[in-house]
């Protein structure tokens, strides 16, 4: 059988063995556009797509001819062809009225399985959502970020829209750059600008840095604020002198660092983009008067935001469960949903990997205008994969994980005890994938992902990662299935 025998047969609807030869097939990625068919199929560890036919399409699609068939790679320049012919390859901004998850991908196999996971579902996939650090640690770039959002999409036929999220951004230039690539949201990160030395200060130090600051900032928040409530839902919140200060000193920087980037990028940006705020990353929780004073400045300059996301209380560590006091959380959150309710935005929830005892309550009180981020467990379900297939490399990968873990703390806060995690040598080769349900041991895989991927040997050759992707490539639909399994249970208690 040629590959043009191949792809028409399956256009004809005849039942096609999921191999063909040594070949794998994509069945669900059979599409025609204007004289021209298109197949995903896998040679090897190497994806094409078999191009047969004729027209534009055909014609602008790089690759070698062979079996009555071209057979292009999986190329930045080809994907690009396919976003001009294929809108569904397309990444898109969702607006505010609808749930999205965010499933950052850092190894670029994962989002075949999060599609199969979330297809049919009440909620949209954010499935290119990558940070700098997670770029930097990993070794890939937004180009490919996207583009194996994109060829996923393909492979899956996939036609109800995903989203691509340029995810904790703090410079201009990664801005630029992001929104230049095709990214449809913009996760704002103010860290930087937000003074969490403000609460460590007495009254009077207070008192006096504020009077430092120009009159007429001063008179603009002490006009919109000061000794003033304002009600929301059926919370009222006030503003006397003291919080006043506080809110002007802690985020008055990051107030004018927002306005900056959405008169800047986002108000002109040649299509739509969800542009969310993040204030998640401080010491201390996000008070109500503190998210709502942010919000209202924000809409007081006519910027608007797809979602915003507070520090709540408790700990929203690295892949695993939520660690605080569930009833205070519950509390807090129906006050900042009101919040957000009120300016009409949807809540964020970042780190929402595995937080498994207060999605419920997320789901309730958002009633489902909601954005939550997942990164980490999804590589950690690679891991689980691993574990089950070839149990050497993942022994290996454990080691130096536990050799290394130091130089992961650089990046990550965790409370792990990793002395707690159980010996490798007292754990049999079929129960290591149990490791993945120990939170210490999730915790030191998931904060050592970089390490293990860059890691090499003393000729330069990698350690872990190839023969890592190797094996995943060999399970692809082991690691579907657990991904689906993993990441259906998040939906299913968002109410999804």
């Amino acid at each position: 059988m040629s590959f043009v025998q191949l792809v028409d047969d399956l256009k004809q609807g005849k039942a096609i063995s999921a191999t063909y030869g040594s070949i794998k097939t994509y069945p669900q990625s059979l599409v025609e556009e204007g004289g021209s068919r298109l197949l995903l199929i896998k040679d090897g560890y190497d994806k094409f797509i078999v191009a047969v036919g004729e027209g534009a399409l055909y014609n602008e699609l790089q690759g070698e001819v062979k079996d009555g068939a071209k057979l292009a790679p999986q190329t930045h320049e080809n994907r690009l062809v396919l976003n001009k012919y294929l809108e569904y390859t397309v990444p898109r901004a969702f607006g505010k009225q609808i749930s999205t998850f965010g499933l950052g991908d850092r190894l670029g196999l994962a989002s075949p399985g999060h599609i199969q996971t979330i297809r049919g579902r009440d909620i949209r996939p954010i499935l290119a959502q990558q940070s700098i650090r997670e770029l930097n640690l990993t070794g890939r770039d937004y180009k490919q970020v996207v583009d194996a959002a994109c060829f996923a999409v393909f492979q899956e036929g996939y036609k109800d829209g995903f989203g691509a999220d340029g995810d904790h951004l703090k410079v201009e230039s990664d801005i630029q750059m992001s929104l230049d690539l095709g990214f449809t949201m913009l996760t704002l990160d103010c860290s930087e600008k937000i003074d969490n030395n403000i609460p460590k200060l007495s009254e009077a130090e207070l008192e006096a840095k504020y009077n430092a600051l120009p009159a007429d900032i001063r008179s603009h928040y002490e006009s919109r604020y000061l000794d003033k409530s304002f009600q929301v839902g059926d919370i009222t919140i006030s503003f006397d002198k003291a919080s006043v200060i506080k809110n002007v000193l802690i985020y008055g920087e990051a107030i004018n660092f927002m306005l900056h980037v959405y008169e800047t990028y986002i108000k002109n940006a040649p299509r739509a983009v969800d542009f969310e705020i993040s204030i998640d990353e401080t010491e201390t929780s996000t008070d109500p008067e503190s998210h709502f004073f942010v919000a209202n400045e924000l809409y007081g300059k006519n910027v608007d935001i797809f979602s915003m996301a507070p520090r709540f209380c408790g700990e929203f560590q690295k892949g695993i469960d939520y660690i605080g006091n569930i009833e205070q959380f519950e509390k807090e959150l129906k006050v900042h949903a009101e919040i957000a309710d009120h300016f009409g935005y949807k809540l964020s929830i970042h780190s929402g990997s595995d937080k498994f005892s207060v999605f419920p309550i997320i789901a309730k009180y958002t009633k489902g205008r909601f954005h939550a981020k997942t990164a980490g467990t999804n590589w950690l379900e690679a891991v689980r994969t691993v574990a089950k297939v070839n149990p050497d490399l993942y022994r290996r990968m454990h080691a130096f994980a536990a050799e290394h873990v130091g130089e992961a703390l650089a990046y990550y806060h965790v409370t792990a005890d990793f002395n707690a995690i159980k010996p490798l040598a007292e754990v049999a080769d079929a129960d290591l994938h149990e490791y993945m349900n120990e939170n210490n041991a999730r915790q030191l895989i998931h904060i050592t992902y970089g390490l293990l991927l860059q890691a090499k040997d003393a000729s330069g050759n990698s350690l872990f990662k190839d023969e890592f992707y190797r094996t995943l490539s060999d399970q692809e639909t082991a690691y579907e299935q657990s991904l689906a399994s993993h990441i259906g249970k998040h939906l299913e208690l968002l109410g999804k």
